[in-house]
C-alpha cells in the first residue's frame, strides 16, 4: 500500500495543475472580466488613495476616477474610429500608387511574390471594372449562346427575401457589439465593486487561506499589489510618451492622421514583444500606398526601430525592468500560454497574471518551483555556479565565475562567500560518496590553482592565466608563501602559522588566510597538511607571541580542529591559538564546548573575523612589547616607579 501510495502524491500536483488549467480554460466567460477588472484596480487604486487624502469618502472618490477613466476611454475610442473611417474612405485614392508600387518590384512572374502581385493586379481590376449590363452577362458571353426562340426561352425565377424589420435591422447591426459591450460592462461593474469593497475582499481572501497563513498571505498581497501597480503605473506613462514620440515623428514625416497611429502605438505596446510591431505595420502600409518614393517608408521603419531600443534597453529597464520580477524567457512562454487559454485578454493580461503566479510560488512552499521556472533572480547561487563548473570539468568557466566577481567585490568577499561555500558543498558531497576520484581531484587541483593565481590579483586588476597547472601547484604547496600586494609591508614581530585540519579543502582555506593576512602586513608561515606538528617544532619552532591558525572546513570540521588544537596546546601551552571553522552559523558557546578542554583563544567562522582577530592580538602584543621597551629605558634613566 505504501507503493501506491506513494506514486499518487507524485501525481498529486500534476493533477492539481492539469485541474487548474481546465478551470480556467472553462471558466474564462467570468474569469477574464475578473482579471481584466483586477488589472485596472491595480491600476486606480493608487489615484483613488490620493483623492482620499483631500477627505474624500472612498465611494466619491471611486465614483469620481471611474467617470474621469470612463471620459477618457470613450474619447480615445471616438477619436480612434473617427479618424479610422477617415482612412478607409481614403485608401481608394492611393490604389494607382499601390499598382505602381508593386509593378516596380519587377518581381519573376514565375516566383511566390510575383504571383501573388498579380493576384493583387487582378483583385484590383475586378473591383475597378463596372459591372456589365443585361443580368451580369458579358458580350462575350452573349454572343457565344445560340438565341432561343422566343417561345422556348426559360422564365428567369428570382428569390426575393422580405424586407427586414426594424428589430431585425437593430439586432443584425447590434449582433457583433454584443459580446464586446457585455464584457466592458461586467469590467467597469467588477472594477467599481472591487474598489469599493477593497478591504473586505483582502479580509476575506485572508480568513480563507487561514490564520496560519496570514503572515505568508500578507506579504504576497503586498508584493503583489506593489509589483504589479508600479508596473502599470509606469508602463502607462512610458507607452504614453511612447506615443506621442511616435505621433510626432508620423507628423513630421507627413504620413496623414498622426494622431491615430500615436494612440494606437501607445495601446498596442501593451502587448508584449509584437504590439510595437503590429502598431507600426499599419501606418507603414499607409505610407506604401501615399508616397511614390521609398524614403518616407523607410524614415517610419527607422524611427521605430529607433524608438523601440530606447524604450526596450534603456527606459524600461531602468524604469520597472527589475520590479516584475519575470525572466525574458519566461515572459514569451507565459505570453503564448495566456493567449492559448484566453485569446486577446490573455495578451493583454500575461504580466500581471505571470506577477501573480510568481509571488503565489514565492511565498507558497508548495508552489515554489513557479517562482524558480519563471522568476528573474538567478536560479544558482553564485557559490553553487562556481561548484557546478568545477564538477562539470570546467576550470575555465569557474575561474571567470571567480573574476567576474572580483571587478565588483573585494577578494575578502570573494573567498568568504563564494569560494569557501563552495568548497564546503564539495565537502559535503565527498564525505556522501558522491564525488568519484576523477572529480575529486579535479576539483580541488583546481579550487587551489585558481587561489594561486588570486595570490597575484591586485585591485583593479585580473591576474594572467597560467601555462602550467601542475607547477602552480606545487609552488602553492611552500612551506612559506610571501605573497603580498603591499610593496613594503609593515614589519610585525608576531608571526601566523596557518595549519589546516585534515585534508586538502582545509589546505586550501588555510592558503586563503595566509594570502589576507599578508596583504594586512602580517607574517605568515603557511603549512601543507602532510607537515606533522613534531616537524614544525623541530624546524620553525613558534614564540610565544606568535598566532596559531587552524582552518577546518564542515561538515567534520570540529573533531580534526579540536584534536590539533589539543596537541598544540600540549606542546605550546602559552601560544594563542585561534579555530577557523568557516561557514559555521550555530552559537559559538557551543561550538567552544566541542573542542573540550583544549579551547582556542578564539572561534571565527569568516576570514574576515580571522583577520580582526589577529590583528588586535598583534596591535595588543606591539603595544606590550613597547610599554616594556619604555620601562627598561625609564629605570636605566633612574625613574625605577615608571
Amino acid at each position: 500500500m505504501a507503493r501506491p501510495r506513494q506514486e499518487w502524491s507524485s501525481l498529486n500536483p500534476l493533477i492539481w495543475l492539469v485541474g487548474v488549467v481546465l478551470f480556467l480554460y472553462f471558466a474564462r466567460p467570468i474569469l477574464i472580466p475578473l482579471a481584466l477588472a483586477l488589472t485596472l484596480n491595480f491600476l486606480l487604486t493608487p489615484i483613488v488613495m490620493w483623492l482620499q487624502r483631500f477627505s474624500l469618502r472612498r465611494g466619491l472618490a471611486v465614483a469620481l476616477v471611474m467617470l474621469i477613466f470612463s471620459a477618457v476611454v470613450g474619447g480615445m475610442a471616438w477619436v480612434v474610429a473617427g479618424q479610422l473611417l477617415q482612412v478607409a474612405s481614403d485608401l481608394p485614392k492611393y490604389r494607382e500608387n499601390i499598382r505602381n508600387k508593386i509593378e516596380a518590384l519587377h518581381l519573376p512572374p514565375e516566383s511566390a511574390l510575383g504571383r501573388a502581385a498579380e493576384s493583387v493586379k487582378e483583385i484590383d481590376m475586378d473591383f475597378s471594372a463596372p459591372a456589365p449590363a443585361g443580368g451580369g452577362q458579358t458580350n462575350a458571353q452573349a454572343l457565344s449562346k445560340p438565341a432561343l426562340p422566343q417561345a422556348q426561352s426559360a422564365v428567369p425565377v428570382q428569390v426575393v427575401t422580405p424586407p427586414a424589420t426594424g428589430l431585425e435591422y437593430l439586432s443584425q447591426m447590434l449582433k457583433p457589439l454584443l459580446q464586446p459591450l457585455s464584457t466592458a460592462g461586467m469590467v467597469l461593474i467588477f472594477t467599481v465593486f472591487i474598489l469599493i469593497k477593497q478591504e473586505d475582499l483582502r479580509d476575506r481572501f485572508l480568513r480563507l487561506a487561514g490564520v496560519a497563513q496570514l503572515h505568508a498571505m500578507t506579504l504576497a498581497l503586498n508584493d503583489a499589489t506593489q509589483r504589479i501597480s508600479r508596473y502599470l503605473v509606469l508602463q502607462l506613462l512610458v507607452n504614453v510618451c511612447y506615443g506621442l514620440c511616435f505621433g510626432i515623428g508620423v507628423f513630421l514625416i507627413g504620413i496623414p492622421n498622426p494622431l491615430l497611429w500615436g494612440v494606437i502605438a501607445g495601446i498596442f505596446r501593451i502587448v508584449p514583444y509584437v504590439g510595437a510591431l503590429s502598431a507600426t505595420a499599419f501606418p507603414l502600409i499607409l505610407a506604401l500606398a501615399i508616397f511614390h518614393s521609398w524614403g518616407p517608408p523607410l524614415l517610419l521603419m527607422l524611427l521605430f526601430a529607433v524608438l523601440e531600443l530606447i524604450a526596450s534597453n534603456v527606459v524600461e529597464p531602468w524604469l520597472y525592468g527589475a520590479h516584475t520580477g519575470i525572466s525574458s524567457l519566461a515572459l514569451l512562454v507565459t505570453t503564448v500560454f495566456w493567449t492559448m487559454l484566453w485569446g486577446w485578454a490573455g495578451l493583454v493580461l500575461a504580466v500581471p497574471l505571470t506577477v501573480c503566479v510568481i509571488v503565489l510560488g514565492r511565498y507558497v512552499p508548495r508552489m515554489s518551483f513557479l517562482h524558480v521556472l519563471l522568476g528573474d533572480e538567478t536560479a544558482l547561487s553564485i557559490e553553487a555556479q562556481f561548484y557546478q563548473r568545477l564538477l562539470a570539468l570546467d576550470q575555465d568557466d569557474a575561474r571567470s565565475i571567480a573574476f567576474n566577481y572580483l571587478k565588483s567585490n573585494s577578494l575578502l568577499n570573494l573567498y568568504d562567500k563564494v569560494l569557501i561555500p563552495a568548497l564546503a558543498l564539495a565537502e559535503q558531497d565527498r564525505h556522501r560518496g558522491a564525488l568519484d576520484e576523477r572529480r575529486e581531484s579535479f576539483l580541488f587541483l583546481s579550487a587551489s590553482e585558481i587561489v594561486s593565481e588570486l595570490a597575484l590579483h591586485r585591485a583593479g586588476e585580473t591576474a594572467e592565466k597560467p601555462r602550467n597547472l601542475m607547477a602552480r601547484w606545487r609552488s602553492s604547496r611552500s612551506s612559506f608563501r610571501p605573497v603580498s600586494d603591499q610593496a613594503d609591508p609593515a614589519p610585525s614581530a608576531t608571526r601566523v602559522f596557518c595549519l589546516a585540519a585534515n585534508d586538502q579543502a582545509d589546505e586550501i582555506t588555510s592558503s586563503m588566510l595566509a594570502q589576507l593576512l599578508e596583504r594586512a602586513g602580517h607574517g605568515v608561515i603557511s603549512l601543507p597538511v602532510e607537515a606533522s606538528l613534531e616537524e614544525i617544532l623541530q624546524h620553525i619552532p613558534p614564540e610565544p607571541q606568535d598566532v596559531i591558525c587552524i582552518s577546518a572546513l564542515p561538515p567534520f570540521a570540529f573533531a580534526q580542529a579540536a584534536s590539533l588544537c589539543q596537541r598544540v596546546r600540549l606542546h605550546l601551552p602559552e601560544i594563542r591559538i585561534l579555530a577557523g571553522v568557516w561557514g559555521f552559523s550555530g552559537d559559538a558557546n557551543k561550538a567552544e564546548e566541542r573542542f573540550g578542554s583544549a579551547r582556542p583563544d578564539a572561534i571565527v567562522s569568516t576570514l574576515a573575523q580571522a583577520i580582526d582577530q589577529i590583528s588586535e592580538w598583534r596591535n595588543l602584543a606591539e603595544e606590550t612589547t613597547a610599554f616594556g621597551s619604555a620601562s627598561q629605558e625609564a629605570e636605566r634613566a633612574g625613574f625605577p616607579d615608571v
